[in-house]
């Protein structure tokens, strides 16, 4: 299956919740979506149907398709320390999400393509792989000739700064500078839901 480049709404609606960030019409339709909306009657989710729409509403979040999704949740079972915290640190990890939490871009979505795009330099180096680990120490920022983009000015402008990351809005330029223990990630994700899926 290829990235999902459909409604971001109708994804959120399908988990209960604002996924992609903040959605005007997911306020305003904060219900599945479908035909019968709030008057259908779902029958009650079992535990696997629970566990699978955790890893779902994960990958979608991360923009992680599922054979990448996979390989990271095995490299985050051989790292020491809890499996489902470890898969969310390497997930915070990835250049698109520092692009997207420095606020270089307002989205995950639009943070994935500065970096397809060459936008976006890593160590002073030009850097097009979304899914690049960033590391401690590591700086990330956009190439002098990209500065003036619209979309890149506008997220700056209303930027949420996190306390694993360090910018400087004049120069466009982050520091990448620990990883963030996992109480100070904000999403609404239960790992422990990923970790009994993958166990079974």
């Amino acid at each position: 299956m290829a990235r999902y480049t459909g409604p971001t709404t109708k994804i959120a609606r399908k988990f209960g919740e604002p996924i992609y960030g903040a959605d005007k019409n997911f306020e305003k339709r904060n219900y599945p979506p479908g035909q019968h909306g709030l008057a259908s009657k779902r029958k009650k989710a079992k535990e696997y149907g629970i566990q699978l729409a955790e890893k779902q509403k994960v990958k979608y979040m991360y923009g992680v398709l599922e054979r990448q999704f996979h390989n990271t949740y095995e490299k985050a079972s051989r790292m020491p320390g809890q499996k489902g915290e470890n898969l969310v640190l390497l997930l915070e990890s990835r250049l698109d999400n520092v692009v997207y939490r420095l606020g270089i871009a307002p989205t995950r979505a639009a943070a994935r393509q500065l970096v397809n795009h060459h936008h976006i330099t890593l160590n002073g180096k030009v850097c097009s792989i979304p899914s690049t680990r960033v590391m401690p120490g590591d700086v990330v920022a956009v190439r002098e000739r990209s500065r003036s983009l619209e979309v890149v000015q506008a997220s700056v402008a209303s930027a949420t700064k996190y306390s694993w990351l360090e910018f400087d809005a004049a120069t466009l330029t982050g520091k990448f500078l620990n990883i963030p223990a996992r109480a100070d990630v904000p999403e609404n994700i239960n790992e422990q839901h990923i970790v009994d899926l993958y166990s079974k």
